[in-house]
């Protein structure tokens, strides 16, 4: 059964509950790379079973979803009330030949990206928070709830990564 726009937005919501989002933010990229330091390429580009992501896989995803987070707060930010699109992940898996990316490559992207975001939302006034745009399968979306929502995304694609060397060993 797949999961609904609620559904997705609890469990995000669920893997941060309790903890400062810009905290999780901040501390992301150091915990993902002590997990990626010496994992080989080949081990990297493995699926740990036909239908499910490799760790490169995985780091293309959270460095290509940053880059959408980015653009969605920027947008939300220049123009609130805008509409914020929705993407299918498992699409974007096939068309952007995530099974090609080096995965060293895709973490500097999603280093680069998150350091880049962290300091506009450092920045931000307390009303530029509640900023909201209308994202098409999940409605409003603040700046606050994207943020929210990316905190987990982040602790969700880290733990799989953690589940993926956990069965290698």
């Amino acid at each position: 059964m797949q999961e609904t726009a609620e559904q997705y937005k609890k469990r995000m919501f669920d893997f941060m509950e309790g903890h400062d989002p810009l905290k999780l933010q901040a501390a992301a990229p150091a915990r993902l790379a002590k997990l990626l330091k010496g994992v080989s390429p080949a081990k990297a580009r493995k699926r740990p079973s036909p239908d499910k992501w490799s760790i490169s896989e995985i780091v293309a995803h959270i460095a290509d979803t940053e880059l959408v987070g980015g653009y969605r707060i920027r947008a939300v930010l220049g123009q609130p009330g805008t509409p914020i699109i929705g993407f299918d992940q498992d699409v974007w898996v096939k068309a952007l030949h995530y099974d090609k990316r080096n995965v060293k490559n895709s973490f500097a992207q999603y280093r680069a990206l998150r350091e880049a975001n962290l300091a506009l939302l450092k920045s931000l006034t307390p009303e530029q928070w509640k900023h909201a745009g209308m994202h098409n399968e999940r409605g409003e979306e603040s700046v606050e709830m994207i943020v929210r929502m990316f905190s987990g995304h982040d602790i969700n694609h880290i733990e799989q990564i953690e589940r993926i060397l956990a069965k290698k060993k």
